[in-house]
């Protein structure tokens, strides 16, 4: 499978934010990202089915899209890569291949399965974007480990993303306290700075606050990276095992085509022109 993936993994870079493209022009996109599963009761939410019929059945299909749906979601992509290495299309198969890692690693945000998303609820406004984008580029490259080994086959892939999300759902709680006692032990002009990003002036959590807060997390943020990652090899490894291990080498010269680049020019520009449609992380 590398001699399939490592060819094709600018594409697979570039498209695994299509989900969050999509989310300007397609309405049902959003909850596809999130659950606030605190909606359903407390820790570890035994009310809730795991099941999607069951959960339809329970709290009916309008009440289970307001909340979000993305442990469930992340299974519809599994069945639309197996059908695709099936079929072994190259198009469907590099497509869903990206987007199922978007919908893998927003499971794996803590904040994803939190009602209180960006801190909107607790005045810390901007929490999502801190723990999911400034902490990682701030220290990833230097200090963070990616390398987790080999993938493996996921018997009950249900059973699986659910374990990951509540992970993430029981971390949720840490990632906002620890923010709020931080904030008391930094004054303001030391918790945010100013830096240029693409020729602007930004306000920015400061490098400071940031190296203290992620030490506080105890390594959190890159241990549910790594997880996310070593998750979406292995989803990628059970769609081609499920499918019958198609011989997929012989995929790798093929090219997207012409309704393809088409699809995807449609896209950029729903996200360059749009509003976004559903909850709006930060």
């Amino acid at each position: 499978m590398i001699a399939f993936y490592k060819p094709n993994i600018v594409f697979i870079s570039e498209h695994a934010i299509d989900p969050d493209k999509r989310r300007y022009g397609v309405p049902d996109e959003g909850p596809r990202h999130y659950l606030d599963i605190d909606k359903y009761g407390t820790y570890p939410y035994p009310e809730l089915p795991h099941n999607w019929d069951s959960a339809v059945a329970k709290y009916s299909l309008d009440t289970l899209k307001a909340h979000g749906i993305v442990p469930w979601h992340v299974q519809v992509m599994l069945q639309r890569l197996t059908f695709a290495f099936k079929e072994k299309n190259f198009s469907k198969i590099m497509k869903n291949s990206a987007e199922i890692g978007h919908y893998i690693s927003d499971a794996h945000v803590p904040l994803h399965a939190s009602s209180n998303h960006n801190g909107q609820l607790t005045n810390q406004k901007g929490i999502h974007g801190f723990w999911e984008s400034r902490v990682p580029e701030l220290l990833s490259e230097k200090q963070f480990d990616f390398f987790i080994g080999k993938a493996i086959y996921i018997k009950n892939p249900g059973n699986y993303i659910w374990d990951r999300f509540l992970e993430s759902a029981k971390a949720s709680d840490s990632v906002l306290l620890f923010e709020r006692e931080l904030t008391k032990e930094f004054s303001p002009d030391q918790k945010y700075s100013f830096e240029e990003r693409n020729g602007v002036i930004i306000r920015q959590y400061a490098s400071a606050f940031t190296i203290a807060f992620n030490k506080k997390l105890d390594g959190m943020i890159e241990r549910r990276m790594r997880q996310s990652i070593h998750t979406i090899a292995s989803f990628w490894y059970t769609a081609w095992v499920n499918a019958g291990q198609p011989d997929v080498k012989q995929l790798v010269n093929q090219k997207f085509t012409a309704a393809d680049v088409k699809e995807f020019e449609e896209l950029n520009s729903q996200w360059n022109t749009g509003k976004i449609l559903g909850r709006q992380e930060e």
